[in-house]
């Protein structure tokens, strides 16, 4: 088979699949993600084994440290996938619920129904969590979805959905369809092109990953992509800022996992506060080794206070301020005041995620309205724009489009909808 045959086989199956998923009752998903989360700590060693194929693999093609990390598997990770499941189990089914009702004056009903999308592609790098994450969140939403993780993390990616698949097919028997999850099975980079050119089948595309990919999918994508190109974030610590809040927030956002797309990559120090904070803050980001790139305000007080720092300093370029790095680079910038915090972020951010630590609860909320981001913070760390920190269960996605879902995407993202009409005779006059 060609590889656009083999990718029609996978969608068109998915097609099937989906009409089969859309039947399924709320009692049955949920019985079928529990037995999927118990699989998956069932075969934890097993997973081990493939992921620890992958991390060589990884070391093999270069990989960062950090990107190291977001592909490494262990027990607590493992676990997390299996608690995840069960959250999603646990929600209320997106599937049925009545978005809209209203009677027409000629007595005709309409009631707007959410419903699933059908076929949901999930392209992604590095992190094998992603593939439970988003198997569970579709399937409960009714949606068949095709994987395509990245070559680094094949081995752990398959395994990680033939043993949903499995879990499924014991829990439900022949009311499972087992093609409601698939893993892309090559790692040929033409397989993507030839999978979302395939309208008849694939009703959405979601990457995640880095700007680099995510582009590349949405220019060559023939069916809608549901995105963020980058993840530029910014904490703003203003002049009423609780120093000790501030660096902890700082320090979360930026060293807590470096390469996810919710990690800051540049700091706003207001300028009254500058003298203070930047030594205190640099010393503790040089504990973690995190290299700095400042603008001559904040480079002349960093060197000046700190003139041993030992981590690499130098000046910023204005690509910098664009720049998302994943990994333990920071940028750092002096500002004067909340309008020209703003002003920086909504020129040089992503729209993902930025944050105000102040005590302020007017600058605050002069930021938290200036800032045309997907979420914005106040006195919390950027690291919460996830799924499961907000409560949607495991996560989906992240988006920073306008039209559609916009921030972390969870179940109810996940659906579309339809308009039912109750008549009783009526025709248009």
């Amino acid at each position: 088979m060609s590889l656009l045959e083999q990718m029609t086989e996978l969608a068109r199956r998915a097609k099937d699949a989906s009409r089969t998923l859309a039947d399924l009752s709320t009692a049955e998903k949920k019985q079928a993600l529990l037995a999927m989360a118990e699989a998956l700590e069932r075969e934890a060693p097993a997973l081990l084994e493939a992921n620890a194929r992958d991390l060589d693999t990884g070391r093999q093609l270069g990989l960062s440290a950090a990107m190291l990390d977001r592909l490494q598997l262990d027990d607590k990770r493992i676990a997390a996938m299996a608690r995840g499941l069960r959250e999603v189990a646990a929600l209320p089914d997106p599937v049925g619920r009545v978005l809209d009702e209203r009677t027409r004056p000629n007595g005709l009903r309409l009631q707007k129904v959410a419903v699933p999308i059908g076929v949901v592609v999930i392209i992604y790098e590095s992190r094998p969590n992603v593939t439970a994450d988003a198997a569970g969140l579709c399937f409960k939403s009714g949606n068949a979805t095709i994987l395509r993780g990245g070559k680094e993390a094949l081995h752990s990616n398959r395994l990680i959905a033939d043993t949903l698949v499995r879990a499924g097919l014991d829990s439900l028997g022949e009311r499972f369809p087992e093609h409601a999850i698939q893993v892309v099975p090559t790692p040929d980079r033409e397989a993507i092109p030839a999978l979302l050119s395939l309208t008849q089948y694939v009703d959405l595309c979601m990457p995640r990953g880095g700007e680099g990919l995510i582009r590349a999918v949405a220019e060559c994508s023939k069916v809608p992509v549901i995105k963020h190109y980058k993840g530029v974030c910014h904490v703003y610590v203003d002049r009423e800022a609780d120093p000790d809040m501030a660096e902890a927030i700082v320090m979360n956002a930026k060293c807590q996992r470096p390469a996810v797309c919710n990690a800051m990559e540049t700091l706003l120090v207001d300028r009254p506060l500058a003298a203070t904070f930047l030594p205190r803050i640099g010393a503790r980001l040089a504990e973690k080794k995190v290299q700095l790139r400042a603008d001559p305000e904040a480079l002349a007080v960093l060197q000046g206070a700190v003139p041993k720092l030992p981590t690499e300093i130098r000046p910023a370029t204005e690509q910098d301020w664009f720049t998302e790095y994943n990994d333990y680079i920071l940028n750092v910038r002096v500002v004067d005041g909340v309008r020209a915090a703003v002003d920086h972020i909504n020129h040089y951010g992503s729209a993902h995620s930025d944050s105000i630590v102040t005590r302020n609860e007017t600058t605050a909320w002069r930021f938290l309205h200036g800032v045309d981001s997907a979420a914005v913070y106040w006195n919390a760390s950027t690291r919460f724009t996830d799924g499961g920190e907000f409560g949607m269960g495991a996560e989906i996605g992240i988006s920073t489009d306008k039209v559609g879902a916009r921030g972390p995407m969870g179940l109810e993202e996940l659906t579309s909808y339809k308009w039912i009409g109750l008549g009783s005779g009526q025709v248009r006059i």
